[in-house]
Parts: structure tokens; sequence; C-alpha cells
């Protein structure tokens, strides 16, 4: 069975294609380009991401005017129905923005941009997006951001930890984000953000494919391959 999958472009976003060479790379099939104008999105998805960049030039707050253009409604009512959406980077704020997921991203901790490879450990490897790795596995992805310090009050975080909604933990210091959070899980599964471009690392030629196993792990969840 194919594997479907759609990438949402903004204004400034400049990841997408990246997004789309990596869903194509390993699933075979290239996906759905989608406008952040459109307002619907195409029919039978199995997968939808929302990359990473520069949504509006990060203008009153990364990802605030992204999470409301036309488009966000049908991935918010998509991802109600359980449809798995991952947010890179940008699109981590933009789900944030649009309340898919707790929390918020603030500047980086030093206020300088991030841009190098970092080590993140697997904290939960039973979720739709990491099934393909072991819990407590380290990965080496880039990170490339200004604002990826993940807040949010101590109550949420608990709950996050408690109900293994923590999807990866930085593995050495990076922005600043509370107990080093790099990915977090909405409270279904299918609602997966982080800061951290897995798309950038499924090439040994690009440096590492430790990023294709959360690729990997949400075609074989979701269509058996």
């Amino acid at each position: 069975m194919a594997f479907t999958s759609a990438v949402i472009t903004f204004p400034g976003s400049n990841c997408d294609r990246d997004m789309a060479t990596a869903l194509e790379k390993v699933s075979g099939t290239a996906p759905h380009r989608v406008w952040h104008g459109d307002s619907e999105l195409p029919e039978g998805l199995d997968f939808i991401a929302v990359p990473g960049g520069f949504s509006y030039g990060d203008y009153l707050r990364c990802g605030a005017i992204a999470s409301r253009s036309p488009i966000m409604q049908a991935v918010i009512a998509a991802a109600d129905k359980g449809v798995p959406v991952l947010g890179v980077c940008n699109g981590f704020q933009v789900l944030t923005e649009s309340g898919l997921l707790p929390g918020a991203l603030l500047r980086n901790a030093g206020l300088n941009f991030v841009c190098r490879e970092v080590g993140l450990e697997v904290v939960n490897a039973q979720s739709l997006f990491t099934n393909a790795y072991e819990a407590g596995q380290v990965v080496r992805i880039p990170v490339a951001h200004h604002d990826g310090n993940y807040f949010a009050d101590d109550e949420t975080l608990n709950r996050l930890e408690g109900e293994g909604r923590v999807a990866f933990r930085y593995a050495e210091e990076v922005n600043g984000s509370a107990r080093s959070i790099a990915g977090v899980l909405n409270d279904a599964g299918n609602v997966l953000g982080m800061m951290p471009h897995p798309e950038r690392a499924i090439e040994t030629t690009h440096g590492g494919t430790d990023g294709r196993g959360l690729f990997e792990s949400a075609i074989r969840g979701l269509v058996g391959a």
C-alpha cells in the first residue's frame, strides 16, 4: 500500500524541499506539496509534515502568523481525526502556536543562532514516530534555530514526562530548553514537534542517517512497510 503524505509550505519556509525529498527517498512516493493559502488537504493522507524555515520572517512570534494560515485549520482537523503530523523546527513552533502541542519555543538561552549536529536521546521509543529506535539510544541530528528553547510550566512538564510524551531529549546543552526537551508528542501520540532536523540526516553523503528512523517508524506503523 502506498504511503501518501503532504508537506506544507508557508512564505519563508526553507526546509520544505528537504522534507519532501526525505519523505520520497524513504517511502518511495513523492509527497503532495501544499501551499499555506489552500483551505483543503488532499484526500486520504497518511502523514502531514510542517517543515522548518522562517515562516512570515518570524515576525510577531515564530510560527504565530503561520498558525493562522487557512491550511492550518485543515491540518488541525486532520490531526484531530488521528492523521500523524510532524512539525520540525519552525514547524514545531507553528504546532505550539496552533494549540496542537503544549508549551512554547523561546529565544535560545545563549541568544545565539545554533547550527550544528547534536546528540539526542530517544526517550520514548514506542511512539508512531520513534519505534525504529531504542529507548535511551543517542542519535546525531542537526539543529538550526534561534528560538528553540522549549518552555512549559512545571505542571505541563510533569504531565509530559509522566505520560511518556517527551519523545527526544538533548544529550548535551543546546539552547536552554526546560528539562533538555527536544521533541514532544500530543496526548493522542499522533502529533510530534521537534527542533532538530531528521530530514537532514537520511543519507551518509550528508553526514549520517540517524534521522531516517523517524520516517521509517511512521511508514512502518502506517502502511506496514
